[in-house]
């Protein structure tokens, strides 16, 4: 699993530090994560960014309530005062996966692409994607990896590319450790760990951006990303694909996606009415509503400053890449776990992600013990980090000791070891589980996806002693599959249950199905099909330059309606020969991403307005008092009047910015789109009357939503009585009566509100795009950069005999333009 994604979770609502009443220090912002620089000639030149917005509330009060008192005293999640359980979420289970057209069902070859591998969690999270980067590398793509600094070595010993995201892996072990469950412990509240951790996700989510967009960190590279492939925890991906325009995958070793079949490793309902398939299918719903309540605005709030982007609505937050149909490829085998029926043609289960093993030569002391008597079990929990090292050692030596048997125990993170000698056990360091798991009997770790997939490729049965998140559910699969007895949870481990378990996987039960499991294992090529889900999914047509199929589109040439993607290269080309002139260029995205506010009815829509102008203009208020106040009290600052007015006028601004906006857009078009989609409350569908991306645009769906909303409106008292009838007698006429009722209210309103509505908002949205964003300009930037650094490769290429090959892709370029603008 990504051991950092229940530490997501666990973030809840924030947290409550025990020192909220004290200001904010210095040193709290800090870190030892690195800042990032676009330009060494002109360092710090962006690091302003990593400043985080300051109406962030890193202490933002949980939605817990406090059960008991002292020893006892727990936390719970509540809503509206009442505990949230399945059947309270609105939250509905459809019948069939929605449709998804695949843009490259032949898959067809794909130009060669820039793609940023962005992976939070530990090394057993970052492995699978080096197998996976390494096809990607075959494929002619350039594959870098963003990550966590402490596997900078891991990665660039790979042949990768590496950019550091910062965040503290071993810090995230301690905590998921101290907290299993989605709602942490009320001391790691008070304790003001919440805080600090969301600090962290914020330093990532800037650093998975600034992967996409700056050169390497080491040799000053320019780098643009063009693709994005990611694990969901690392959060950063779709806001990233947004600003960029770009294509964006999701792969993970774990279920994400809500299924029926099986509920959210992460979740835990123990009391539901609803019966198992739907509980099953809520539990997902249940999680990602947890982790967008607590990170909500740490990303609005990262999204708001570094991308220039409008914040994610409530309601969108939870679902967004289901509601956006983000292609997902699930890292584990099919014949081990299947794909769920309920999962769309978007989402696809392709194997595990074996790296190619490498090359290892054991040192005397391991060679020795393993050819001195019968296969030793293996016991290790990887980068898990104890608390008490010592008493777990106690607990498996006990147990090998109970059983007779041999065993290598690995230190792992944790640094598991015994002074006293024992001639049949050997603690280990660093191995790899590739070569090391040939030679063992049976294996025993924390479930992992990584390991737990190792060990059933080389058909070793195994125990699961899971820690959090879904280790519990890949244990549960191996029982299921009887190729291990259940998980037995590290708070319940003994000497006993576990000497019992070994037992069991050393019976010939156990072996069989687990040679079952690795046969069929082994007919997987789990990276060449994540690849082949890859590039499926990815808009090809889009993609390709116009005149060069094999380079991507990155620019947009624009003249009297002619209109030409090309990529760096065509356009160097076709502005150096004085084909075309740059100022009619702009940046071009092959694959926008729009994210819709969920509009359900016109009276939660419009209150949620209000709520968030109330919100809006309570923080600007605030802020022209505390502002100033704050900057004369900080010696940091220097306590300047230039600095106080500075903070007065962001005030005073966010304070007179929140009502125009709110008034003439956000609150007519929030009824507007309650009205027209009130009918989807009671079954119905509503047209889609299409996207507002201008005034133009906006005049046109106001003027479909007014004639459509009449039409449908006084039509619908007829068809619906009608239909009804038809389909359920004369009850069902009465409640056709009622929908016509009430589509001749609902279609009328939204065209009368949506007159006024849409075209204010296609001027807002002209006037707000009518000039770059700061993250439009540093994209430009990088664009450019990155343009000029490959123009310096192309001549010394040249230099070095490859001039026959430019003059040929320079005449490719300048004949197809010539053929293009012939045809018009």
């Amino acid at each position: 699993m990504t051991h950092s994604s229940k530490f997501m979770l666990a973030l809840g609502r924030g947290g409550l530090d025990s020192m909220r009443g004290g200001g904010k220090k210095k040193e709290d912002q800090s870190s030892a994560e690195p800042s990032f620089q676009s330009d060494p000639s002109n360092p710090g030149a962006w690091d302003d960014d990593l400043d985080p917005p300051p109406d962030i509330d890193w202490d933002e009060p949980p939605v817990y309530e406090l059960v008991g008192s002292g020893n006892r005293a727990s936390t719970t999640v509540v809503a509206q005062g009442n505990l949230l359980s399945a059947k309270r979420l609105s939250i509905s289970a459809p019948a069939q996966p929605k449709p998804y057209t695949i843009p490259n069902i032949i898959n067809s070859k794909s130009p060669r692409l820039n793609i940023v591998i962005q992976i939070v969690g530990s090394r057993g999270d970052v492995q699978p994607f080096l197998a996976l980067g390494r096809e990607l590398q075959i494929e002619g793509h350039r594959v870098r990896i963003a990550t966590h600094d402490v596997f900078r070595d891991f990665v660039t010993e790979a042949g990768f590319e590496f950019f550091p995201i910062g965040g503290d892996p071993s810090s995230l072990m301690a905590y998921m450790v101290k907290n299993p469950g989605i709602v942490p412990k009320f001391e790691t509240i008070m304790s003001g760990e919440i805080s600090r951790k969301r600090r962290m996700v914020y330093r990532m989510l800037e650093g998975c951006w600034r992967s996409c967009i700056e050169p390497d960190p080491e040799n000053n590279i320019p780098f643009v990303a063009e693709a994005i492939i990611a694990n969901p925890p690392s959060f950063a991906h779709v806001h990233c694909a947004q600003a960029m325009g770009i294509p964006v995958h999701l792969m993970f070793t774990m279920p994400w996606s809500p299924t029926r079949a099986f509920p959210h490793p992460l979740a835990n309902i123990e009391r539901t009415d609803a019966d198992p398939m739907t509980t099953n299918y809520l539990s997902y719903g249940l999680v990602e509503l947890l982790t967008w309540q607590g990170l909500s605005s740490v990303i609005n709030g990262w999204r708001r400053k570094s991308l220039g982007l409008d914040p994610v609505p409530t309601l969108t937050g939870p679902s967004i890449a289901e509601a956006l149909q983000i292609p997902f490829t699930y890292c584990w085998s099919p014949a081990f776990v299947a794909k769920p029926q309920d999962w769309g043609n978007y989402i696809d289960v392709c194997g595990f992600f074996f790296r190619e093993e490498p090359a290892y030569t054991p040192e005397d002391e391991l060679r020795d013990f393993l050819s001195s008597g019968p296969p030793p079990v293996y016991i290790g929990f990887g980068s898990i980090v104890m608390d008490d090292a010592e008493k777990m050692t106690a607990i498996l030596l006990g147990a090998v000791r109970t059983c007779g048997v041999r065993a290598i125990i690995s230190r792992g993170w944790s640094k598991l070891g015994s002074s006293q000698q024992d001639p049949n056990v050997m603690f280990l360091g660093d191995c790899p589980h590739e070569w090391l798991f040939k030679h063992v009997s049976c294996v025993v770790h924390h479930g992992g996806a990584g390991t737990t997939a190792c060990g059933l490729l080389n058909g070793r049965p195994t125990t699961i002693v899971p820690f959090f998140g879904d280790q519990a559910f890949w244990g549960q699969m191996i029982a299921a599959a009887q190729a291990g007895p259940s998980p037995i949870h590290y708070k319940s481990l003994n000497e006993n249950n576990l000497a019992e378990a070994i037992r069991y996987c050393l019976m010939p039960k156990a072996r069989n199905a687990a040679a079952t499991i690795s046969r069929k294992m082994k007919a997987d090529n789990g990276v060449r099909a994540a690849s082949r889900s890859f590039h499926c999914n990815l808009p090809v047509e889009a993609l390709r330059c116009d005149l060069l199929p094999d380079e991507p589109a990155v620019w947009l040439y624009t003249k009297k309606k002619k209109t030409l993607k090309l990529s760096d290269k065509a356009a160097f080309i076709l502005t150096e020969n004085n084909k075309i002139e740059a100022k009619h260029f702009k940046l071009y995205q092959p694959k926008p991403i729009i994210i819709e506010n969920q509009r359900w009815d016109p009276v939660s829509a419009g209150s949620s307005v209000l709520l968030g102008m109330l919100f809006d203009f309570t923080v600007g208020f605030s802020q022209v008092f505390t502002g100033p106040a704050k900057v004369f009290q900080s010696k940091e600052e220097g306590g300047g009047k230039k600095e106080a007015a500075v903070t007065f006028g962001k005030g005073f601004g966010k304070m007179a910015g929140v009502l125009p906006k709110a008034t003439l857009v956000d609150f007519p078009l929030a009824i507007t789109e309650g009205l027209h989609h009130l009918p989807r409350l009671y079954g119905d569908e509503v047209r889609n009357h299409g996207q507002v991306k201008d005034w133009k645009s906006g005049c046109g769906v106001a003027g479909k939503t007014f004639g459509y909303g009449f039409v449908d409106g006084l039509f619908g008292t007829v068809t619906k009585p009608y239909e009804g009838a038809r389909e359920g007698g004369w009850a069902g006429f009465g409640k056709g009566l009622g929908k016509g009722a009430m589509g001749l209210v609902t279609g009328p309103g939204a065209g009368m509100f949506g007159l006024f509505a849409y075209p204010f908002l296609g001027m807002y949205k002209s006037i707000s795009t009518s000039s770059l964003s700061p993250s439009q300009r540093k994209i430009l930037l990088a664009r450019q950069v990155y343009g000029s650094y490959m123009a310096r490769q192309r001549e010394y290429a040249a230099q070095d005999g490859g001039q026959e090959w430019d003059e040929a892709t320079q005449n490719i370029v300048l004949e197809a333009f010539e053929r293009r603008v012939k045809r018009g």
